[in-house]
């Protein structure tokens, strides 16, 4: 094998993680850097793993495992989402904490990356089992979080109500309230005006900014969500405001297409009720794998990693290839992607970056106590999002790559930068 093939590390080691080192090496050979920072950029900091015990409704004790990655720390305190997930493995969790690193960069954010996650399903729990284990895990990373360390924040199969546990778990344990130790709580306990919709709104915005950069109307175009959580959801409502009919949409039970539009407040009414949309009759039932090949504009995947695969990528038939998920498009599938030359992506660190960026409004406005409008950070959201786009498109006709090469090269650069010059702590 060759060295870039490698993830250089046993402990994380696994498909995703080695999909997430591939790109990393792709990209700091691109703008070959430095080989004494090269491994210290790319490897996690920090792992920890932990047992967190929960007392079942029937009386059980059952045993979960958990886990924290922090990426670096060399720019501010690690930042990065948790989520409660049957396959929630340390690779994977790994992975998304490289890959938001390197997005919290690219935006200009004083954050590196991190991430956590359990491996549970969290629809098999009650309410408040949900809460015995969302307190319990946040009392286990107690010592190596806080608002200057590591601020977490909802990620698959965690919301609002679970950060505000451990909001509180966190605030008990030292003694006064502390809401900046995380982010995307309710509004009632120090959270962000925005926060909710921020990454579907983003991934939206640079939707549109893309149809217009082709001189394709949204009015004209047709979106495909997989994933129909939050960012799937936020994102449909998002697109259809700005005039884009959304034809198909998923969640973990299957999907639904329908030429005509789906009618998205419907959806919403029976997933809130039924939990999934299994069901439903609002359209024609598609597999989320035929959903994903299925005519558009815009194909949104908006679930888990990986989806787009060597097998599928030369059937999709979409202009335009949103990544509201992170890391939805493997490697080989990149490959393919390009040589058709037909597709354009908008690749994960910069499509959904919208929820790090008002996550990390909401945590400023936490530690000044001061508290922006939806419209102030709505406004301010774009602002950034304005401006890490024209870098990248800029860095793209500069290196003469790929969209996602050019996003990656400026994110692991910047993370570089910072590593090189604080030096190296003897």
């Amino acid at each position: 094998m060759k060295p870039s093939d490698r993830s250089g590390s046993s402990l994380y080691d696994s498909d995703v993680f080695r999909m997430a080192c591939r790109q990393f090496d792709l990209a700091a050979d691109l703008i070959d850097l430095d080989r004494d920072v090269r491994e210290r950029t790319k490897l996690p900091k920090r792992c920890l793993t932990v047992t967190v015990p929960v007392k079942h409704d029937d009386g059980v004790v059952r045993i979960y495992e958990g886990y924290r990655v922090q990426h670096h720390l060399s720019l501010g305190p690690t930042k990065g989402g948790i989520r409660f997930h049957p396959g929630v493995t340390i690779g994977e969790v790994a992975a998304l904490a490289m890959w938001m690193s390197w997005k919290c960069a690219l935006a200009g954010l004083p954050y590196g990356g991190a991430k956590g996650g359990v491996a549970v399903d969290p629809h098999a729990l009650s309410r408040r089992e949900l809460e015995a284990l969302s307190r319990r895990y946040m009392q286990e990373m107690i010592p190596f979080v806080g608002p200057s360390i590591d601020v977490a924040a909802p990620d698959m199969g965690t919301n609002e109500q679970v950060m505000a546990w451990m909001m509180d778990t966190y605030s008990n344990q030292v003694g006064n309230s502390v809401p900046a130790v995380v982010t995307g709580k309710p509004i009632a306990v120090g959270g962000s005006e925005g926060r909710r919709e921020a990454t579907g709104h983003g991934v939206a915005y640079l939707i549109k900014r893309q149809l217009e950069s082709m001189s394709l109307r949204p009015q004209d175009a047709t979106a495909v969500i997989q994933g129909f959580g939050n960012v799937g959801a936020e994102a449909a409502l998002a697109l259809r405001g700005y005039g884009v009919r959304i034809v198909a949409i998923s969640d973990v039970s299957g999907g639904f297409h329908n030429p005509r539009g789906i009618d998205l407040e419907a959806a919403l009414l029976h997933q809130a009720k039924h939990r999934t949309l299994a069901g439903w009759a609002g359209g024609d039932a598609v597999s989320n794998v035929e959903l994903l090949e299925l005519p558009c504009t815009v194909l949104v995947p908006a679930a888990m990693e990986r989806v787009i695969t060597a097998d599928n990528a030369g059937r999709l038939r979409c202009r335009v290839l949103a990544e509201a998920a992170n890391g939805p498009t493997t490697n080989d599938a990149d490959l393919i992607l390009q040589a058709r030359g037909d597709v354009e992506i908008i690749p994960d660190i910069l499509c959904n970056a919208g929820g790090v960026v008002v996550s990390y409004f909401e945590w400023v406005q936490d530690l000044q106590s001061l508290f922006w409008t939806r419209a102030e950070v709505l406004v301010k959201l774009c602002a950034i999002l304005d401006r890490a786009s024209e870098a990248v498109e800029r860095q793209r006709v500069r290196l003469g790559c790929p969209r996602r090469l050019a996003a990656l090269a400026l994110g692991i650069g910047r993370v570089a930068e910072a590593k090189a010059s604080r030096g190296l702590f003897p």
